[in-house]
């Protein structure tokens, strides 16, 4: 069976106990209603009613409520928590009809309340938007604050489903205040939770941070109680969504701590559970095992025991402990047949099915049909037609439970389990069923998964046509649900690379397949940029950045863009322009081969390398990207090359490739950009083509000289400011004045349109792992981002210039330069000129010096810097590629 790439290739979940209930976590798209909060707040009222039950607490109608009506609701409640929606409904169905027999209003409207969170699980939107209006209208005449909050946290649930998220924040406001005014502590926790949730998704990421960091504060103050600890759980668990992973660690080995302090059972298996999930994401693989193996020799319901083995099992697939991973495998297939029909059981089944096919089995499937599948398991999974059958058993329990939604999921996955081993019909039969249901329940994000599986399965099969419809629908649904993708941790969420990346590529290499048409490379250059901003979205978790089509000779009529692109078996070139047709060329190669060579190119540009092999790479990569268009650029009289560049590609001065006699530096002016749409900052009155020169130049320099927090010392860096100020008017703080305050208070104080940092940083392809140095501390690119636009709220142009002088890509991290591309975009800069390794204090401060001269001197940007790398090449002492080479301009050249 060949390598046949799909969108999803793995599903593993986290299950979320504690005041969330019953929360499930995929590494593939999760409705956005699923990622919210609402079994938490909504249970707040059955929790009442249980309790009252017993005697030991009343709700606010007690007097008309009957045992019958809160029986039905408990068992509703237990259904619904074990994910057994249709049952729920039934039970609370007949709970509404008691409740409106007694007229009692309040209980009408929380009832109705929780049939729309089970009617959203099943994506029956109308009916779910139709029990919220029913509820509110009863409490505009009845109001009661706790029923309102309840019934409130349920419409922002439903709000946020619908993409609704500000009218969702809003509404958890309200929420907030009701939960407030009936004093309910747990609840306006919940609430606050919720809106932070909510804030994250719309991009605020810096307000939901606050937001999070105030409710930890908060509940700080709480004596160490039950509630203590399931609230400490909330908020860790949300951290870890948000990606703030070393807090969330923290807050739920408190929540542990606590739990196992007070003895309370059920909260230790439930923190144990979240930190697991925590110390997964974190790439801790060993202490999450750990805590997973923990809970399953702890666990007595059998539930727990089940979550805590499939956890344990998709991890050790991941981590490739095959053997220890098909041990457990008898265990969780008897624990599976003893499970009753649940969201769980089938969500449990398809994870199981996915991660046994990861560990390798291949084969046929010998089941033609789907009822055979149907017609039992054997205790033994070892070939194609058990994991078959395992698959049919959940779409056989979807339906029992009359859950579309999981339905979708498990056909769609079996439809996989096909494609893999080459039965196609099958497999677009079963994806097309699949992709019905999503479309019927508008499950946006699996529907989006299953297009791109059937575009695989298309081409395939030799109908190309339809196979690039199927992938250009998955990329457009992709595309438009960019906040939803995002606004979830990554590594909880999905895998960008196996489930995103592989979409747009498939649909790049169809659409350059044999003689391109104008329309078709011009849609690839769309899908090109759109990756480009999908990866950056990726890399934030946020989706706000600003994107405008631009054409190149709008910006530069002597300007080239190429757009490389590397795929499974070739690296594809696309090369724009100005006033004329896109062009296109391509080199046949295998995937691993183009990046072998690529990360060799990057090893050579050491200066104790092999001259003789570096030039010999060097040269490679240049028959690659450049001489197939070396006439064209020569006829359009072109003086600018931008790369819009993919994957190791980034890695890579592109000024050391060598055509075999010059270095590509000595032939063009050079810069980089994450696609041309993102060229442009927001705000700002001053049009890109206006040179420095033209403006009144000041330059606002720091950076550090000794050695600080574990790292070296910059000696270099005194006189490289120095000199900057001996040419240009600056603002110069150094050392212990190159504070993030004190930075922050130049910015707002005065407009700075170059801004010099001269000190250590690091880029990542990780966010949080993404900074620059200060005397103080480490400042994240998140943080780095806010510190810099604040200058905003003064009315002042964006930064023309960001210079980050000695900076550096993290070591072994192949995507590491979206760190930097990530700070290049976000700063607010038109411009960014950075570093891709840490270079020679001397040589660097020359560069810089010459670099200014000739800003000075009226050049555009890249071609001063292009003058000054020029200044080292020639000299003897600098001439290798390691000194000049790893400064790259991003963003705006001119």
């Amino acid at each position: 069976m060949g390598k046949i790439s799909s969108l999803v290739k793995n599903i593993h979940y986290s299950i979320w106990i504690g005041l969330l209930t019953l929360l499930f976590v995929t590494t593939v798209y999760p409705a956005v209603a699923q990622t919210k909060f609402k079994f938490y707040y909504s249970d707040v009222g059955v929790v009442y009613l249980a309790q009252n039950l017993n005697g030991s607490k009343t709700t606010p109608s007690e007097p008309k409520i009957t045992n019958d009506a809160l029986i039905l609701l408990e068992q509703g409640r237990r259904l619904y928590d074990g994910g057994q929606f249709s049952s729920a409904i039934a039970l609370w169905e007949q709970s509404l009809k008691n409740f409106e027999a007694q007229g009692d209003r309040l209980q009408v409207a929380l009832t109705l309340s929780y049939l729309s969170n089970a009617y959203q699980e099943l994506g029956k939107w109308e009916e779910a938007k139709s029990a919220i209006a029913q509820s509110l209208n009863l409490l505009q005449t009845q109001r009661d604050a706790a029923t309102l909050a309840q019934v409130l946290n349920a419409q922002g649930s439903l709000l946020l489903a619908m993409g609704q998220t500000e009218a969702a924040l809003d509404t958890w406001k309200q929420a907030e205040k009701a939960y407030a005014s009936s004093s309910d502590e747990i609840g306006k926790l919940g609430s606050l939770i919720n809106q932070a949730q909510a804030l994250q998704t719309l991009g605020l990421y810096r307000r939901a941070k606050i937001s999070l960091e105030q409710l930890n504060a908060q509940l700080q103050t709480f004596p160490d109680t039950n509630l203590k600890v399931s609230g400490l759980r909330s908020l860790g668990v949300v951290l870890q969504v948000v990606g703030d992973l070393t807090q969330s660690q923290q807050v739920l080995e408190q929540s542990l701590a606590i739990a196992q302090k007070l003895n309370i059972y059920s909260e230790i298996n439930a923190s144990l559970f979240s930190l697991a999930n925590t110390l997964r994401t974190l790439h801790n693989p060993e202490e999450a095992l750990k805590n997973y193996q923990k809970l399953a020799d702890n666990a007595i319901n059998p539930t727990t025991k089940l979550q805590a083995h499939i956890n344990q099992f998709s991890l050790l697939v991941e981590t490739k402990q095959k053997e220890a991973a098909e041990l457990l495998l008898p265990q969780i297939h008897s624990e599976l047949e003893n499970i009753s029909p649940s969201r769980l059981a089938v969500y449990s089944r398809v994870n199981l099915a996915i991660n046994i096919l990861k560990l390798g089995y291949q084969g046929e499937v010998t089941t033609e049909r789907l009822p055979l599948a149907l017609r039992g398991a054997q205790s033994q999974i070892s070939q194609p037609q058990d994991i078959a059958r395992i698959l049919a058993k959940a779409i056989e329990q979807a339906r029992i439970l009359k859950d579309a939604r999981a339905e979708s999921y498990a056909l769609g996955e079996l439809g996989y389990l096909y494609e893999q081993t080459q039965q196609w019909e099958a497999a677009e039969e079963l994806t097309k069923q699949a992709l019905a249901i999503a479309q019927s329940i508008n499950a946006n994000d699996i529907f989006a998964r299953w297009e791109g599986q059937l575009g695989e399965i298309l081409k395939q099969k030799g109908d190309i046509p339809n196979a690039i419809a199927a992938y250009t629908q998955a990329v457009n649904s992709l595309q438009s649900l960019r906040s939803d993708l995002v606004a979830i941790n990554r590594d909880v969420q999905f895998s960008f690379r196996e489930n995103i990346e592989p979409v747009y590529r498939q649909l790049v290499g169809l659409l350059l397949e044999s003689n391109p048409s104008q329309n078709n490379l011009k849609q690839a250059r769309e899908v090109i940029e759109a990756l480009q901003l999908a990866e950056l979205d990726n890399f934030f978790r946020e989706s706000c950045l600003d994107v405008k089509q631009k054409q190149i000779d709008q910006l530069d009529p002597e300007a080239a863009v190429i757009y490389p692109i590397i795929l499974a078996d070739r690296l594809e070139v696309i090369l724009s322009l100005p006033g004329q047709h896109l062009q296109h060329y391509a080199t046949k190669l295998r995937e691993s081969d183009t990046e072998k060579t690529l990360e060799q190119l990057l090893e050579s540009l050491n200066p104790f390398f092999s001259s003789q092999e570096r030039l010999r790479l060097s040269e490679q990569v240049y028959s690659w990207l450049i001489q197939p268009a070396e006439t064209q650029l020569s006829k359009s009289q072109i003086k600018t090359l931008v790369f819009v560049l993919d994957g190791l590609l980034r890695n890579l001065p592109m000024s050391a490739l060598y055509d075999g006699k010059q270095y590509l530096i000595e032939k063009y002016n050079i810069a980089v950009a994450p696609g041309l749409q993102l060229i442009a900052p927001r705000g700002g009155s001053v049009p890109l083509n206006v040179s420095l020169t033209q403006r009144r130049t000041k330059i606002l320099a720091g950076g550090i000289t000794e050695a600080r927090q574990g790292f070296s010392a910059l000696p270099g860096v005194g006189f490289e400011v120095s000199q900057i100020a001996s040419e240009v008017p600056s603002k110069v703080f150094i050392n212990q004045n190159f504070t993030e305050t004190n930075l922050q208070k130049q910015l707002n104080a005065t407009s700075f349109p170059i801004v010099h940092l001269a000190t250590h940083g690091q880029f990542s392809s990780r966010a949080d792992s993404t900074f620059i140095l200060m005397w103080d501390g480490k400042i994240n690119v998140k943080e780095f981002e806010n510190l810099l636009r604040s200058r905003e709220q003064a009315s002042f142009n964006p930064i023309e210039l960001l210079v980050l002088s000695a900076c550096q890509t993290a070591t072994g991290d192949k995507r590491a330069t979206l760190g930097l591309a990530g700070v290049a975009v976000r700063s607010g800069a038109r411009s960014t000129l950075a570093t891709l390794w840490s270079v020679q204090d001397e040589s660097t401060a020359k560069l810089m010096g010459q670099f200014y001269q000739q800003l000075l001197q009226g050049q555009s940007k890249a071609k001063a810097l292009r003058q000054a790398q020029l200044t080292l090449l020639k000299q003897p002492k600098y001439s290798h590629p390691f000194y000049w080479a790893p400064f790259i301009l991003l963003g705006s050249w001119l």
